[in-house]
């Protein structure tokens, strides 16, 4: 895990069937517990980003399309 002042960064590896292991860190950090519902958004060109269901989807998506509309331009 990679930290700079509220910024984090993680890695997981993806399992046979496709599951993903969120680490301790992260889980606790965005109180992400067995069972929850994460909100993927995904870009062929730029990636996923994964959100846990304690944030805002519709306040990201304004973060994500502020510059010109578009998510990840």
């Amino acid at each position: 895990m990679s930290r700079q002042k509220d910024k984090y960064t993680w890695s997981a590896k993806v399992g046979e069937g496709g599951e993903i292991v969120i680490p301790d860190e992260a889980r606790e950090l965005f109180d992400i517990r067995p069972g929850d519902t994460l909100f993927l958004l995904g870009n062929r060109k730029k990636g996923i980003v994964i959100l846990p269901r304690s944030v805002s989807l519709e306040r990201y998506l304004r973060i994500l399309t502020a510059d010109n509309g578009v998510l990840w331009d």
